[in-house]
């Protein structure tokens, strides 16, 4: 299983790994050659070729270890992508769900915004629905309830 991961891995990781530690190295070497020196003229040269080239060697690292982990990061997402695609769809139902109230009896509840049917979930059982006609509708500016719709079935 772990050989698996590590063969998968983008080839930018290794590549930013193997750099951050030659930098890493080369500022050792350089930092030991410089220590060991008194006078400045002599640290230039250590300075030159073993401390800013490690330094750059591992910016060039942090940055390849950056892009492969985004390019591995978006391979995933890509392969998640196909998986959801290429899965089987829900089997579509033939039969569209059935009316949540079709009672043609319209109520309202009063101090109410909505008229509903009469077997709506919103107003079924509460005692205080009362009969709503056409005329009570207009005179409280009552809307349709977008539950039962009742403009749809009566």
């Amino acid at each position: 299983m772990r050989t698996a991961r590590l063969r998968s891995v983008h080839p930018a990781l290794w590549a930013g790994l193997a750099a951050l530690a030659a930098g890493a190295a080369l500022c050792v070497v350089g930092w030991y050659g410089m220590s060991g020196e008194r006078f400045a003229e002599r640290q230039l040269p250590y300075l030159a070729s073993c401390t800013v080239p490690g330094a750059a060697l591992i910016i060039a690292g942090a940055v390849l270890l950056a892009y492969g982990r985004s390019t591995l990061a978006a391979s995933r997402v890509e392969r998640l992508y196909e998986l959801l695609v290429t899965a089987d769809p829900a089997p579509a139902t033939t039969d569209p769900a059935p009316p949540l109230a079709s009672s043609g009896r319209l109520l309202m509840v009063p101090g109410g915004t909505l008229w509903h049917r009469a077997d709506c979930p919103l107003v079924e059982g509460k005692p205080r629905a009362v009969p709503a006609d056409a005329g009570a509708i207009t005179e409280a500016g009552l809307g349709p309830c977008p539950i039962c719709e009742p403009l749809t079935g009566s």
